[in-house]
């Protein structure tokens, strides 16, 4: 059994013994120190937080647990039931409320569960709040409420369609381009909320011709729910069954999108925000984000633009926090988190959906076709495993120090730019190893890359 406290939130195994799983207890434990750090930002207020959940077979015992908690603690929880994270995120400021809990392991098996952490923004908590409301868990420093002072749930239905309306008022969503392209689609949704999301909202921008796949919210996931190439080969299959012109795929709370395209070949999940930017870009000028580890497509045809590229830290509270500070219009991950500003900052597979359907509609050409127009790059993933003894952070600087001539990046690790290719080397926060991500024009190149940084890094130790 498996449970990890971050600052982004609590997830881990549902069973085992307290400390050990997501028990009862740590639920209970974990959403009562948020809700006591959610009083000690708003002293004397009544507080209201929003909370949602995705499809997994535990979440309706997790969400009883986390709303008898915060009424415990005299807050008023308004309860979307069967949600997605980004409708969560959208929610929380609709509704005036002072945070909100997603109940999602994103794209972890079906016997993992989380809390994942908002502030009053709809956007996830920072580190320094995450670390305090640690604190309180670990010193059980809550108090409950007297009986007058309970907390209510009440249960709202609506966002769902909230969600879609405020995706198709979006000046960027043409809504009659995609209804004139007589889009086919297929959706695999991994038997989650997807399920319900993207058909509604497939729907609603005018696709008449709609493909369900794994699209029913019973959380009893038929493959691997992380949006990979490997895991999408009934996708593939099933476009190419029904000459289909597109597919797309989400992870289990929506906030990641990938597709497949008409010949059954994958789009890359790198280049969902990369397609979308391409688009946003071409109508609105503006600056662009993503974090140290996506694909240098980004800041290529951000640049042919002549605007600005910026690279984050990764994670996803980094890419906003980089977004807000220089303004810009797109951003996001190279895991198909597209995250729009005009809409709200984080991912969110509906914006990303409707805004790559516009442009393919507008581009009036394949899936593949728009793929290839866009800088191919590919990525290699790899990791030296190291002893505890070893200092990462002396290795690293070495690193840094041997190619200073180059543009290096020192930002989140080591990041170096060797003419259009690059190696990102990252100390991981939990085992003794270097991350080490490269990227090339191709596969065999971005490896010979990888094998050649592995090398050097082994000298040095």
């Amino acid at each position: 059994m498996t449970l990890i406290k971050s600052i982004s939130g609590i997830r881990g195994t549902i069973g085992g013994e307290v400390n050990e799983g997501l028990t009862p207890i740590d639920t209970v434990k974990f959403a009562s120190a948020y809700g006591a750090w959610l009083k000690n930002k708003n002293p004397n207020k009544r507080l209201k937080v929003v909370i949602g959940r995705d499809a997994r077979p535990s979440g309706q015992m997790v969400s009883d647990l986390v709303c008898s908690s915060l009424i415990g603690l005299g807050i008023d929880v308004v309860n979307l039931g069967l949600s997605t994270t980004p409708t969560v995120e959208i929610a929380v400021p609709m509704e005036n409320a002072n945070g909100g809990i997603i109940l999602t392991a994103s794209h972890n098996p079906k016997q993992w569960n989380a809390l994942k952490l908002l502030n009053e923004k709809g956007e996830f908590i920072s580190g320094a709040e995450g670390n305090a409301l640690l604190d309180i868990a670990e010193n059980a420093s809550f108090k409950f409420a007297e009986v007058d002072d309970l907390g209510v749930v009440t249960n709202d239905d609506s966002y769902l369609q909230k969600h879609i309306d405020a995706v198709l008022a979006l000046p960027l969503v043409n809504i009659e381009a995609i209804r004139n392209a007589n889009f086919s689609v297929v959706v695999d949704a991994v038997n989650s909320t997807g399920g319900i999301f993207i058909p509604a909202l497939l729907e609603a921008l005018g696709v008449a011709n709609i493909t369900k796949l794994y699209c029913e919210p019973n959380g009893q996931f038929p493959h691997n729910p992380e949006p990979l190439p490997e895991h999408l080969t009934d996708l593939a299959a099933k476009i190419k069954e029904t000459n289909a012109d597109v597919g797309f795929t989400v992870d289990p709370d929506v906030d990641r999108l990938a597709m497949v395209c008409e010949d059954g070949s994958m789009f890359g999940e790198e280049y969902t925000l990369v397609a979308v930017s391409d688009y946003v870009l071409s109508q609105t000028p503006g600056a662009t984000v993503s974090n140290l580890s996506s694909t240098r497509a980004l800041r290529d045809i951000t640049e042919q633009r002549g605007e600005k590229y910026h690279a984050s830290a990764v994670g996803e509270v980094n890419v906003v926090s980089l977004m807000k500070a220089e303004n810009a219009i797109i951003g996001g991950e190279g895991n198909g988190g597209v995250i729009y500003p005009e809409s709200h900052y984080g991912r969110d597979a509906l914006v990303g959906i409707a805004l790559f359907l516009s442009h393919l509609a507008l581009k009036n050409c394949s899936v593949s076709a728009l793929r290839d127009s866009l800088p191919k790059y590919c990525i290699s993933k790899n990791k030296i495993q190291l002893t505890p003894q070893i200092n990462v952070d002396d290795i690293l600087d070495k690193m840094a120090e041997k190619y200073k001539n180059e543009e290096v990046d020192t930002t989140d690790g080591v990041k170096i730019y060797i003419g259009k290719e690059w190696v990102h080397l990252r100390k991981s926060n939990t085992e003794p190893i270097i991350r080490i991500y490269s990227e090339s024009r191709s596969m065999v190149a971005a490896n010979s890359l990888a094998d050649r940084f592995k090398a050097e890094i082994k000298a040095l130790i």
